[in-house]
């Protein structure tokens, strides 16, 4: 449902989603919106006021995010799949040489991460939220997946050999870290 609220005399809109949440949840995303969610018992006037109340955060982020550059392209949800199949595809054949098999490429909405792999079970997992990041960031979450096929951890080894095939991932993860997925 979408709303409106005056922060510092500037009228801006929210949309607002009645989920299962214990609490009154706001995210300002890198698009500009702004999403709060609340329960069914939550009133309508409770909300308004709680939004007000985070004019200044709500104004810092969008500030924040008026300066992103405005070559970043935002990408629907299948669109997103699309892209990460493709991406998938292209990574593959270094691995494969490396003797592992094609993963199974799935997508749910995390909370704290871009990306999983289950090694054991040949399964990459994705979140849909990355249709939200540059297409350089998407690109290095899945050579970074895939990279734990070889290494299960967070090690220098690791990072040695994602540097080899992805060696701007340090400037990747940095906006990735700058984006808010919750």
């Amino acid at each position: 449902m979408k709303r409106f609220i005056s922060l510092n005399g500037v009228k801006k809109e929210y949309d607002l989603q009645i989920k299962k949440v214990k609490y009154i949840n706001l995210r300002v995303k890198a698009d500009g919106s702004i999403n709060v969610s609340a329960n069914k018992h939550t009133p309508v006037k409770m909300v308004d006021d709680f939004v007000a109340s985070r004019a200044e955060f709500i104004l810092k982020a969008l500030e924040k995010y008026k300066n992103t550059p405005s070559k970043i392209q935002y990408f629907t949800e299948n669109d997103l799949k699309k892209l990460i199949h493709l991406l998938c595809q292209k990574a593959y054949p270094y691995y494969a040489h490396k003797g592992i098999g094609y993963p199974q490429v799935k997508f749910r909405k995390m909370v704290s991460q871009w990306g999983n792999c289950r090694a054991k079970q040949g399964v990459l997992t994705f979140n849909t939220n990355l249709m939200y990041a540059p297409y350089e960031c998407v690109e290095y979450v899945v050579w970074h997946e895939f990279t734990h096929f070889l290494q299960q951890n967070h090690s220098a080894k690791f990072y040695d050999e994602l540097e080899k095939v992805f060696p701007d991932w340090r400037a990747c993860r940095k906006k990735l870290k700058e984006i808010n997925i919750r």
